[in-house]
């Protein structure tokens, strides 16, 4: 929820207007008075990084190049996005409220919180809470449509109690993938596209990792189970937006009367639903619910054309996890590199790591190790190519 400004306390509103007032680039935080929250901080958006996408700032955070559409099944409409740092709260909390000040239509504010475990939520509209309280939180600030621009934004974090049925456990769907090419341009979070790259899309902005991360990880499979992949989200689409058709209904941005895992452009396209149309009022051409990397698709799975497949939800799951430091790293059927290729652990992506196994020695860029992690059924990586693990320890298997 974006507050607008008539609606603040008078620190809140003495906060807007210190921060719309500063030089570019100031962050001037809360003025110190008595009643001032201990969680009230001000958003810094003339600060623009490598992270954020088609923004700029000239007094007013605006869309940079308002030329900028996207291309393919993507969402038709120019768009912006600015990622601010990691926020650590004073106290912990699992609701962060958003006041803006001069802003237009088309403005949305989101924020997600790093659990103990170092594991982030889904990107969640400001106003709307998580499922626990976290002590850090990261917000971004969304504009949509060429005209879309904000001067200030102020941030509260305050507990409150969090809707039952906030998270589901392990999602796993099947839907239908499509290639989505498009090489040279650029994702919704700033990557740009090479060849045979590996990412996927989700018709969701909830699941949008930052540039370079992957805090929000997909496995996809074949059907059969023969290959799978895990790789990063990078993107959103295709077809729509406001589509995370992985959460229940209680929870879940749009369409709320579909099936959980039945993403709308399956339903448009099969029975029909929404007269056919996406959100865009674009008639759906295929049923899709992600789009693969090029990387993903023929290389990671060996696929031939579009096709349907099973899709891991990761960050709906719980356990330790394992940062790919260096990829595309095969998966192999055993503990060794003797061993079948099962499919592809992109860079960045978080595995889930089961339990591990004493295997062949592999030097990496992470050392030299025998241990190797089964994250899967039949599913192995060395250990030797893991930058880091969060959520605990993994045991022996």
């Amino acid at each position: 929820m974006v507050t607008p400004r008539k609606l603040l306390t008078p620190v809140l509103a003495a906060l807007l207007i210190g921060l719309a007032a500063g030089p570019a680039g100031a962050n001037p935080g809360p003025p110190v008075t008595d009643d001032t929250p201990a969680n009230t901080w001000g958003a810094t958006l003339a600060s623009i990084g490598d992270d954020d996408v088609n923004v700029a700032w000239n007094g007013a955070l605006h869309i940079a190049d308002p030329t900028q559409v996207p291309d393919g099944q993507r969402a038709p409409v120019v768009s912006g996005m600015l990622v601010l740092a990691p926020h650590a709260l004073t106290t912990p909390a699992n609701l962060v409220r958003a006041f803006t000040t001069t802003a237009t239509t088309g403005v949305d504010v989101e924020y997600r919180g790093e659990s103990a475990d170092e594991t982030w939520s889904e990107w969640t509209p400001a106003g709307t809470p998580l499922a626990q309280d976290v002590a850090t939180v990261q917000v971004r600030v969304v504009l949509t449509g060429a005209g879309a621009a904000v001067s200030a934004v102020a941030l509260v974090a305050s507990h409150r109690t969090a809707p039952a049925g906030l998270a589901a456990a392990g999602n796993v769907y099947r839907v239908y993938a499509t290639r989505e090419g498009l090489v040279g341009g650029t994702t919704a979070n700033g990557h740009v596209i090479v060849s045979r790259d590996h990412f996927v899309a989700l018709p969701s902005r909830r699941g949008l990792a930052p540039k370079g991360t992957g805090d929000y990880t997909v496995r996809v499979c074949t059907t059969s189970g023969a290959r799978c992949e895990f790789a990063p989200v990078w993107d959103v689409g295709p077809w729509n937006t406001t589509d995370d058709y992985w959460n229940p209904a209680s929870t879940r941005q749009s369409w709320t009367d579909l099936p959980q895992g039945r993403p709308e452009a399956q339903a448009a396209y099969q029975s029909g639903y929404n007269g056919g149309k996406d959100q865009f009022g674009r008639t759906v051409a295929n049923p899709a619910g992600i789009d693969l990397g090029d990387g993903v698709f023929w290389d990671g799975l060996q696929l031939t054309d579009n096709s349907w497949v099973d899709v891991a939800y990761l960050w709906t799951g719980s356990g330790v996890r394992g940062v790919i430091g260096s990829g595309p790293l095969n998966i192999r059927a055993g503990a060794g590199t003797t061993f079948a290729s099962k499919g592809y652990a992109a860079t960045y992506a978080q595995v889930p790591i089961e339990c591990w196994v004493t295997g062949q020695s592999v030097a990496g860029p992470y050392g030299t190790t025998t241990r190797w992690d089964r994250i899967g059924t039949g599913q192995y990586i060395s250990h030797s190519y893991v930058s880091k693990t969060t959520g605990g320890t993994a045991p022996a298997c």
